[in-house]
């Protein structure tokens, strides 16, 4: 039978149509994203001495325009219509992906300088586009949800990211070597229109904004008008530090799981798929139970409850030392993971008035994005120089080079969760989960 909480989502048709839009474009990315990653470094770039900076290149197109064009971005989403923002940027990446057909249509004779160019710059701007879609949808969603049903949306939105993120990659090799690249291109580009499609079925009263020429043209003034909001609110720095600390310790494990695979547990590399997977369907479980939990015990608990567990589940997955005690733990990790990804959103917009959601997103999502890729270099680092020869037994636990850079990812996130727990009591919230905030969201507002 199905739950009350359950029942009155799903009701929501602005929900539904939301969710869907996500699903369907969410997975043509993440075939995407990969397809990009194994057509430069396999078939462009194949056989050649620099395909992995080749790949790099990719990556790092990605990356740039979150850092660059994400701080700027939310002052746009807060001025715009949020549901044009999204229809704008659906169908511009539809169109903007399938320019990349002329490469195997018509490019067979390009060099590959002309082929790497195109297809970085067609990268870069489609994760710029990606910066206004975003927010926009992030500010929608709290548009059309009440805030009992938000942990049980973002739970749901989790977990499908989750079963995209599983799915995506093992259709996207066979679709490239078997069919070819354009047939990826085609289905990426398709997914935007599809959830451009449903995304125009959605209804958001939006009132519109008065604006005199000056307000239009004092672009920089209504960015700092974000920061100081960041900055005032005890709460939302409470979060957004303590989630920056968290992937810290997260994106040591995603650089160097590979290693502790190969040398660690002293298997092959392509085992790699088979812990991603167990994680993946962790993930989608935490996801799936995420609402429940955000009922039980609050979203603020939850959340900080969350980034402690995941401390002492990576610590336990530093010390396994076989198969399927790692694929059993990293299952189990996925589950207080998602549960912090679940209630992040949901605090923010407690935290935040519905003016301020675009900026205080363009704020906190490069925040994160730079915590993910420092904590990739320094984990990288660590593990290739100073801790490269270290062998330590202490009490029964082994610590290698790999294993004491996941023990002190641990120890990162139970500080974020304790700093978290911390900073969010400190900011005088009550223990009622749909409660949070509310106090200080009112004095900063009359502010």
């Amino acid at each position: 039978m199905m739950k009350p909480e359950s029942a009155r989502l799903l009701r929501n048709r602005n929900w539904r149509r939301l969710w869907f839009a996500q699903a369907v474009s969410i997975l043509g990315d993440f075939v995407f994203n990969t397809t990009v990653v194994l057509w430069v470094g396999t078939v462009i770039a194949a056989d050649r001495s620099w395909a992995p900076a080749a790949v790099g290149g990719v990556l790092l197109a990605t990356a740039v325009p979150v850092l660059v064009v994400g701080p700027l971005s939310g002052v746009f989403v807060d001025r715009w219509n949020r549901l044009r923002v999204m229809l704008g940027a659906d169908a511009t990446r539809a169109i903007v992906v399938a320019v990349l057909l002329v490469i195997p249509l018509f490019g067979a004779s390009w060099p590959i300088a002309a082929k790497l160019s195109m297809i970085y710059a067609i990268v870069a701007f489609t994760s710029a586009v990606s910066q206004f879609f975003n927010p926009a949808r992030f500010a929608i969603i709290g548009s059309v949800l009440d805030a009992p049903d938000r942990a049980q949306a973002f739970g749901m939105s989790t977990a499908t990211a989750s079963a995209a993120a599983v799915l995506g990659p093992p259709i996207a090799a066979p679709l490239l070597f078997a069919a070819g690249v354009r047939w990826a291109l085609i289905l990426n580009s398709a997914s935007y229109l599809i959830s451009f499609a449903a995304t125009r079925l959605v209804r958001v009263k939006t009132p519109p904004v008065a604006r005199t020429e000056e307000q239009e043209a004092n672009f920089w003034a209504e960015l700092r008008d974000g920061f100081r909001y960041f900055q005032g609110s005890r709460a939302l720095k409470a979060v957004v530090y303590s989630i920056c600390l968290y992937t810290l310790g997260v994106g040591a494990i995603n650089v160097l799981n590979v290693f502790f695979i190969t040398q660690t547990l002293g298997l092959p590399g392509r085992w790699l798929g088979v812990l991603e997977a167990a994680f993946g369907v962790g993930s989608i479980a935490g996801a799936v139970a995420s609402g429940w939990f955000a009922r039980t015990l609050g979203d603020w608990r939850l959340y900080t409850y969350g980034i402690l567990v995941t401390g002492f589940v990576v610590f336990g997955y530093s010390q396994s030392r076989s198969l399927g005690m790692a694929v059993l733990i990293l299952a189990l990790a996925g589950v207080p993971l998602a549960c912090v990804n679940v209630t992040i959103g949901p605090l923010i917009l407690q935290a935040t008035p519905d003016k301020m959601l675009g900026r205080i997103n363009a704020v906190i999502n490069p925040l994160v994005y730079l915590s993910s890729i420092i904590s990739a270099a320094i984990a990288g680092f660590m593990a290739s120089t100073v801790l490269r020869s270290v062998d330590i037994k202490i009490l029964g636990l082994s610590f290698g080079d790999v294993t004491t850079v996941f023990a002190v990812a641990a120890l990162i996130m139970v500080v974020a969760g304790i700093a978290a727990r911390s900073g969010l009591r400190s900011a005088g919230k009550p223990p009622q989960s749909h409660e949070l905030l509310a106090a200080e969201i009112t004095t900063l507002r009359k502010g």
